[in-house]
């Protein structure tokens, strides 16, 4: 198969969806890469690491998707990719499409395949190919937090861990998954005062045992949920709905109730957002601040450190890949795991979670959700 890796034109996407290690892998395998000129220079792979493992070099985009039958990225098609998208393409990206009816339309409207790595499943109910950039974003949360609360950056001027005779920053971490234990592990090793709040009670006591003692925890209700936000210096969401929109936990009445100055972070911005005054910010203007709270929602974090988010992504897509790559969209026949990314086919939306933010049916073709 021709697989095809263009440059991310998304603002301040420097990742790439395939590094020179994975290109060589799949070369080695019979197939075909076609890489896009300077799509992996702001990761720190340039052309010639590409050319070395084996790739064709294409001169833009047009020419990737007009070669290629696999389009592997990391960010969600803008609208000139949609427009390049056909019915012969397979499409495998990060997706996250219940907020975003217009991508949705455009996907459908193309014909093609588009399997999202967001919804891709595991043996053990997990989520492989979201976990290596959920990991990143939990721990560059809590240095965003940081960095925001320093007076210079509008935030009240706490420094995080504190020093002698001042406290610590309070940090209160809704949701405890993968992107909110990563975030509990990195305030804690920066000395503030962590809680999470969680809604399953085996997640709680896992986070207990794996913190010992050093964290506190709260099941999720709304009077915890209140509780802890208020009483929070820093309020890092990190819940996820797979597929669907994030649910509302922080809302537009708490701001006034917050101590001004300080910073929430919003790691589900790219499923809509928890915090009900979210919207998506950028790299370059990362924050904006409303009632006196700062609030930062970069809808791609991990983008920050491009060369680590494009290798620890690629070491969890490669499998996939490799697997599309063999066998096209019968390799979702064999494998339910990667038929649940499957998020739009045929002009359909297959995810039902997808579908139901979307107010669509959903179709089911290869019965990954029965």
């Amino acid at each position: 198969m021709r697989i095809g890796v263009p440059r991310e034109i998304k603002a301040d996407e420097y990742r790439v969806g395939l590094v020179p290690a994975a290109v060589r892998e799949l070369v080695a395998g019979g197939h075909e890469v076609l890489v896009e000129a300077g799509a992996g220079a702001g990761s720190g792979f340039p052309d010639a690491a590409y050319a070395e493992a084996g790739a064709t070099l294409a001169p833009d985009a047009a020419a990737v998707f007009a070669g290629a039958d696999l389009i592997v990225k990391v960010k969600e098609p803008q609208p000139p990719e949609w427009e390049r998208l056909t019915p012969r393409h397979i499409l495998f990206t990060y997706l996250h499409l219940a907020p975003d009816p217009d991508q949705a339309e455009g996907l459908a409207r193309s014909g093609c395949a588009a399997i999202a790595y967001e919804t891709v499943t595991d043996p053990a109910g997990g989520l492989p190919l979201l976990a290596p950039m959920s990991e990143i974003a939990g721990r560059l949360s809590v240095l965003a937090a940081a960095q925001h609360l320093l007076r210079h950056n509008g935030g009240m001027g706490l420094l995080l861990p504190g020093a002698a005779g001042s406290p610590p920053a309070r940090v209160t971490i809704l949701g405890g998954g993968m992107v909110g234990t990563n975030a509990a592990r990195m305030a804690v090793g920066l000395g503030a005062q962590v809680t999470v709040v969680e809604r399953s009670v085996p997640r709680l006591r896992a986070l207990d045992e794996l913190f010992a003692g050093q964290i506190r925890t709260r099941h999720s209700s709304l009077e915890a949920l209140e509780t802890e936000i208020l009483a929070a210096d820093v309020v890092i969401g990190a819940v996820l709905a797979p597929g669907a929109a994030a649910p509302r936990l922080l809302k537009r009445e708490h701001l006034s109730r917050m101590r001004p100055g300080s910073v929430i972070v919003d790691v589900a911005i790219d499923q809509g957002g928890c915090f009900e005054t979210s919207r998506p910010t950028t790299h370059h203007a990362p924050t904006f601040v409303l009632d006196g709270v700062v609030h930062y929602c970069v809808a791609n974090m991990p983008g920050a450190a491009p060369r680590t988010a494009s290798e620890a992504l690629g070491a969890a897509t490669l499998p996939f890949v490799q697997k599309l790559a063999a066998s096209g969209l019968d390799a979702l026949a064999g494998d339910l795991h990667l038929a649940r990314g499957l998020n739009v086919l045929g002009g359909e939306i297959t995810h039902p979670a997808v579908a139901q933010a979307l107010g669509r049916e959903a179709k089911d073709p290869y019965g990954a959700w029965r």
